[in-house]
């Protein structure tokens, strides 16, 4: 039943990310990258402890385009990694990425660094399907993201932020015991904490 549920809400997510996609690619990353700065600053200004290591991700299809974030996050000094699946029904690992890095086709068309460090983040751009007003994540299925953060927030703090236009959000994600929450939620629009 779920299933079929998560199913459903994935091929309704995929209309509305396209829909926002079509409306907004060319400026959403940027200004997605200047909320996320705005969330970096004011948790700093809390006395949160600054991330060292930033992980975002290639886009592929629809995705929001976090490479503005990810250029940012460089300028600020942190080491930045993209996600790498490394086989079925594991977590992820992370190459560092640089705005150079020479790319391969990595699994699922998104490409990864040809070469590079192996990194940990602890700062997650994460992408998705839909998100909810709760912080709740619709991913692709494949349970990679869920695996990773459980992995790395066993091992100590992560802020796992979910990267979106505004209009992937949904009124309720489905959601099942192994869905990992996300901190927060950065948009073109704002931040849902």
């Amino acid at each position: 039943m779920i299933a079929e549920v998560k199913a459903q809400a994935r091929r309704d997510g995929f209309e509305r990310r396209a829909a926002a996609h079509a409306a907004g690619a060319g400026l959403a990353g940027a200004a997605a990258a200047a909320r996320l700065l705005g969330l970096l600053d004011a948790r700093a200004g809390e006395g949160a402890p600054a991330p060292r290591i930033a992980s975002g991700y290639l886009p592929i299809r629809t995705e929001i385009d976090p490479r503005p974030a990810m250029e940012a996050l460089l300028d600020r000094g942190l080491r930045v990694c993209v996600p790498v699946i490394v086989e079925k029904a594991t977590p992820l690992a992370f190459r560092e990425w640089n705005p150079g890095a020479a790319l391969v086709p990595g699994p699922f068309g998104a490409a990864v660094p040809a070469e590079g460090a192996w990194l940990e983040p602890d700062l997650l751009l994460v992408p998705l399907v839909s998100f909810d007003a709760g912080r709740n994540r619709l991913g692709y299925g494949g349970g990679f993201y869920d695996r990773t953060l459980a992995q790395l927030r066993a091992r100590g703090p992560r802020l796992a932020l979910g990267f979106a236009y505004e209009g992937q959000r949904c009124a309720a994600v489905p959601l099942e015991p192994t869905d990992a929450p996300l901190d927060a939620v950065v948009t073109e629009a704002g931040v849902i904490a």
